[in-house]
């Protein structure tokens, strides 16, 4: 198990990408460590500048102002990120619109209930990624297991990701904004400062394609 706590999520990605190449175990076109935990200490701080990545935050906010609309149709996002156009069913339609998913039986407003009533409480949680529902998954099978969320001792609002498969140049970067400011809408709906941020990882991946990434810009 690979398990580290980090400042941020620039510093978290740019250490998590040289241990990947350095000890990653390479398999189908991917380098690959098992069983992450990934500890953010600062959330908020969410913006990777690191600049042989070239993140788009602006991008980002647009993917996740899309989760907020809950619509799953993946049309209009699929102009500026083409991986959608191949997850879409017949319909145009995905399961990783995460707010889809959130907002299916009202899970985010049950969450942040729960919290307000019982702030010790453990069953705050989100389901996504859901084996019941494999038959649908065959053109888009969702990254996310669960997203937790408690109150801490330092009465601030935590938080935990469980995810099944993620790549670390752009499954990682867009994912972690998306959930910090997650956070951020349910700390404030409780006004609670924020918290920690983990984010535990069973297969972190780098695809071949990026095994060059910081020397082709040097």
């Amino acid at each position: 198990m690979f398990s580290k706590s980090y400042y941020n999520a620039e510093f978290a990605f740019e250490n998590l990408y040289d241990t990947i190449m350095s000890i990653g175990e390479e398999r189908n076109g991917t380098k690959t460590i098992h069983n992450v935990l990934i500890e953010l200490q600062s959330p908020g701080d969410n913006n990777i500048k690191t600049s042989w990545r070239k993140w788009n935050k602006t991008y980002a906010q647009y993917e996740f102002e899309w989760y907020l609309s809950g619509n799953p149709n993946a049309e209009e996002i699929s102009k500026k990120a083409k991986i959608w156009a191949t997850m879409m069913d017949d319909q145009g339609n995905v399961n990783s619109n995460y707010g889809y998913q959130w907002q299916r039986n009202d899970q985010l407003t049950k969450v942040i209930d729960m919290l307000r009533n019982d702030p010790l409480t453990r069953r705050a949680s989100i389901s996504l990624y859901d084996g019941k529902e494999l038959d649908q998954y065959k053109k888009d099978t969702i990254c996310t297991y669960a997203i937790n969320f408690y109150i801490d001792k330092n009465k601030s609002l935590s938080m935990q990701v469980m995810m099944r498969s993620n790549d670390l140049v752009y499954g990682f970067c867009n994912d972690q904004y998306c959930f910090s400011e997650l956070q951020h809408i349910v700390a404030n709906a409780l006004k609670l400062p924020i918290g920690k941020y983990c984010h535990y990882v069973c297969n972190l991946h780098i695809y071949e394609r990026h095994y060059n990434l910081k020397e082709s810009v040097k």
